[in-house]
């Protein structure tokens, strides 16, 4: 079986792509011109071959295929192809294999990744090192558009990526490990190890991972020489326009990261990053306030699709009144820790839900919660407007879903846009 290390090794080679979204488009481009092509999508609308009108018989005919992170890796068509001893990989691993891995940092984990992506590179600049931001988070690190061949390489990785990589970044950072995706992992125990798979990579590398009691439960399947880091107790966080304890946590893996590859003391990058934290812009997305009105906030936390973050936002919120959004797709979590957390409040809630997952969350609320106050939604103008009426005396209108949104809108960010849009319309 034919198994490259890197994207030279596909040269004048009949190369598979497998899912023709961002990272399919990516690696067309790369390889335009260099390799023969065969671009597959399991959706008609991609307007390439489709899977199952001829496309995985096409792929069955490749030396090598790149699956993009859509593709679950244990998919039917994925075994398939493997039976037929086609050699299925990502352009994510190829890259990993080829580039200077010491440059590269790599961040994984199932909330906070993207924050401590942003913090790790942001810490870097302050320090007046150059460094860029790739993976889910940016350009996919092997876009043509985008120069690697100086500065760290900040790189978020998802599960999904992190199940094809079989060589790991000199350094790795685990941010949480929670419960997310199980109807492409298959169950909780392989979605963890998945996750992990990153740190289990080949070649030396150290793992940075928060101080936390389920993240050590793991610890027998972490790899690389681990350290474990304590949360931040400065007020950095605060500084940086972050809220929750678990930015606390992501602000100290930041600090802990960026002083081991810079060599720098801890006390250096944290006094650097101080002097440089009012300019640094939180994601969209992730606490963010949308906007205050009449003792009202409205707060987009609209990135939360999995039960973590949105455990860890009713936290920030805990002594004020909220109106909660949730739902979108169902893709087979378990709900019972959000049931859990707003069973355990005690200020006024209400719970607004949308699409199948809110239907389920809604369910097992009840069963701790039966007198907790809730309605369901067909339009983000109805939940805000019912957000607002129940928060007469203020609160918190919070869009934390715990659910993806594509039973509904076309990623997270639409879904965001449509609660920011709700609110401005509502004044």
């Amino acid at each position: 079986m034919f198994r490259p290390t890197g994207f030279s090794d596909l040269a004048q080679k009949r190369v598979g792509i497998y899912g023709y979204g961002l990272e399919g488009r990516a690696s067309e481009q790369l390889l335009s011109g260099t390799c023969e092509l065969v671009i597959v999508d399991d959706d008609p609308k991609a307007g390439v071959l489709v899977t199952s009108n001829g496309g995985l018989e096409e792929l069955m005919t490749c030396d090598v295929v790149l699956k993009s992170p859509g593709v679950p890796r244990r998919s039917a068509n994925v075994l398939q192809l493997e039976k037929n001893n086609v050699y299925v990989t990502s352009a994510l691993n190829l890259w990993m294999n080829q580039v200077d891995r010491s440059r590269v940092i790599g961040i994984t984990g199932t909330k906070g990744k993207s924050t401590t992506t942003a913090l790790i590179t942001f810490f870097l600049q302050c320090l007046g090192e150059k460094a860029q931001r790739l993976g889910n988070i940016g350009l996919a690190p092997y876009d043509t558009s985008v120069d690697t061949s100086t500065g760290w390489l900040v790189v978020e990785i998802s599960s999904f990526q992190a199940t094809d990589l079989d060589v790991a970044p000199k350094t790795v950072v685990l941010t949480s490990l929670g419960s997310d995706h199980i109807d492409w992992h298959g169950s909780l125990e392989q979605y963890r190890s998945d996750k992990l798979q990153l740190t289990r990579a080949s070649g030396e590398h150290t793992t940075f991972a928060p101080n936390s009691e389920v993240v050590r439960s793991e610890s027998s399947q972490i790899g690389g020489t681990v350290v474990f880091v304590d949360s931040e107790t400065s007020t950095l966080t605060e500084e940086l326009h972050l809220l929750g304890e678990h930015s606390h946590s992501n602000v100290a893996l930041a600090l802990e990261v960026v002083s081991f590859v810079t060599n720098s003391p801890r006390s250096e990058v944290h006094a650097a990053v101080s002097r440089n934290a009012s300019s640094f812009v939180p994601l969209s997305g992730r606490l963010t306030l949308v906007a205050s009105k009449n003792e009202i906030r409205f707060v987009d936390d609209g990135l939360a699709t999995s039960v973590l973050p949105a455990v860890a936002a009713l936290e920030v919120f805990k002594a004020e009144s909220l109106a909660l959004l949730v739902g979108g797709f169902d893709r087979g979590v378990d709900y019972q820790p959000l049931a859990s957390a707003l069973a355990q409040r005690s200020e006024p809630t209400l719970l607004l839900s949308m699409g199948p997952a809110g239907t389920r969350i809604a369910e097992e609320v009840h069963k701790l919660s039966p007198q907790m106050l809730h309605k369901n939604f067909d339009s983000m103008d109805e939940a805000v407007s019912a957000g607002k009426a129940f928060l007469k005396n203020g609160g918190v209108v919070l869009l934390s879903p715990s659910a993806p949104s594509f039973d509904r809108y076309k990623n997270w960010e639409e879904r965001s846009q449509d609660f920011t849009r709700a609110v401005n319309a509502s004044f």
